[in-house]
C-alpha cells in the first residue's frame, strides 16, 4: 500500500508513465484540462472527479469552466507529489476517456510574479497585506500565495545591489516541458529577445523590446517539479 511514507515520485517518472499522457506537472503539482462540448458535460465531469475523489479519499482542485475543466492535484499534507497523486490522476483519465473528453495539456500553464528587493521581510508585510495573501510556508516571507488559489503567487527575489536598468517586477510562466520550445520561438519572432539561456531547460529569461522580463519554467532541471 502506498502513502505519504511512500518514496515519492520524481517529475521525469511522472512525465514519462504512459497512464499519465494528458497530464503534465507544472511547479511540483499534477495538472491536466480537457475540453468540454457545454457547461452540462463539463459539470457531469466534475461531479464524476469529485465521486472518485471521495473513493480514493485524496481530493483534488478543480476548475470548471464553459469549454473546458480543469484538475490539479497535490498531497497538500506532505507539501509535494505522492503515489496517491498518480493513483488519482489515472481514474481522472479514465473517466475522462469514459466521456469522450479530449484532453489539452497544451494548454496548461501556471503564472507566478517576481520582485527582486534587497530585504524580502521589510517589503513582505505591505504585499501580504495589499493583496490579502499568505506565506507559502510557516517559515519565511519569501513566498506569498492566494488563500483562494485564484491568483498569481508573489515571490521575492534576492538583489545584491539596487537594480535602475531593469524593472523589478517579472514574471515567471511554467509550461509544460513539450511546450516551451515553441513558446520560446513564437515569443522571439514576436519581437522578444533571448536575455539568457543559462539556466535551460528549468528556465529560459526573455525580455520584450524594453527590457521588462519574463522566464519560461519547466520542471526539467529542478528537483521539485
Amino acid at each position: 500500500m502506498t502513502g505519504p511514507t511512500s518514496p515519492p515520485p520524481t517529475a521525469a517518472e511522472l512525465s514519462a508513465d504512459p497512464e499519465l499522457a494528458s497530464w503534465r506537472v507544472l511547479l511540483g503539482r499534477l495538472a491536466g484540462r480537457w475540453r468540454t462540448d457545454s457547461f452540462a458535460q463539463g459539470a457531469q465531469f466534475v461531479a464524476g472527479v469529485a465521486a472518485l475523489a471521495d473513493r480514493l479519499d485524496h481530493h483534488p482542485d478543480v476548475d470548471l469552466r464553459y469549454r473546458h475543466v480543469t484538475v490539479t492535484t497535490v498531497s497538500h499534507d506532505v507539501g509535494r507529489l505522492t503515489r496517491r497523486d498518480r493513483r488519482l490522476a489515472v481514474a481522472v483519465a479514465a473517466l475522462a476517456d469514459e466521456l469522450g473528453l479530449v484532453a489539452v495539456p497544451q494548454e496548461l500553464s501556471t503564472l507566478e510574479i517576481g520582485l527582486d528587493v534587497m530585504v524580502a521581510a521589510d517589503v513582505a508585510p505591505f504585499w501580504r497585506a495589499v493583496l490579502d495573501y499568505e506565506p507559502e510556508t510557516e517559515d519565511g516571507d519569501d513566498s506569498l500565495v492566494d488563500p483562494a488559489g485564484r491568483h498569481a503567487g508573489l515571490w521575492f527575489q534576492q538583489m545584491e545591489a539596487p537594480r535602475t536598468e531593469r524593472n523589478r517586477f517579472h514574471l515567471d510562466l511554467t509550461v509544460p516541458q513539450d511546450v516551451v520550445e515553441e513558446r520560446l520561438a513564437a515569443a522571439l519572432t514576436a519581437g522578444g529577445r533571448l536575455v539568457t539561456d543559462e539556466f535551460a531547460p528549468a528556465w529560459w529569461v526573455l525580455a520584450d523590446a524594453e527590457g521588462n522580463e519574463v522566464c519560461l519554467c519547466t520542471w526539467q532541471g529542478r528537483d521539485d517539479g
